[in-house]
């Protein structure tokens, strides 16, 4: 049960911080340019390099748990960089946690 856990919280805070990504990109930043308002792109900037950093170390420790390759690793990685990237990986990832919840034993 702890791996279904850690996959769940992992495709979370992906989404989450996918979103972040998104609203800094596409809302903040154009205010700031647009509008002359620097503020929104501090905050929603803090609140998405929070979760970017949360998002590295959920992969990290995943891949631990669930004893996946560098390859794994880099993939999910790479992904977080590109703003739909954590989109696009998440329906393996959620493949990946129903192929857990099958499994007799954590």
């Amino acid at each position: 049960m702890f791996k279904v856990k850690t996959v769940k919280r992992l495709r979370y805070i992906g989404i989450i911080e996918g979103f972040s990504s998104l609203l800094l990109f596409f809302v903040a930043m154009p205010i700031k340019y647009i509008f002359g308002l620097p503020e929104f792109v501090s905050v929603v900037g803090m609140a998405h390099g929070v979760l970017f950093t949360l998002y590295v170390i959920l992969i990290i420790q995943s891949a631990m748990v669930l004893k996946r390759s560098l390859g794994w690793i880099a993939k999910l990685f790479i992904a977080s960089i590109f703003p739909f990237g954590p989109f696009l990986i998440e329906p393996g990832l959620r493949c990946e946690q129903r192929a857990l919840m099958r499994e007799p034993n954590d």
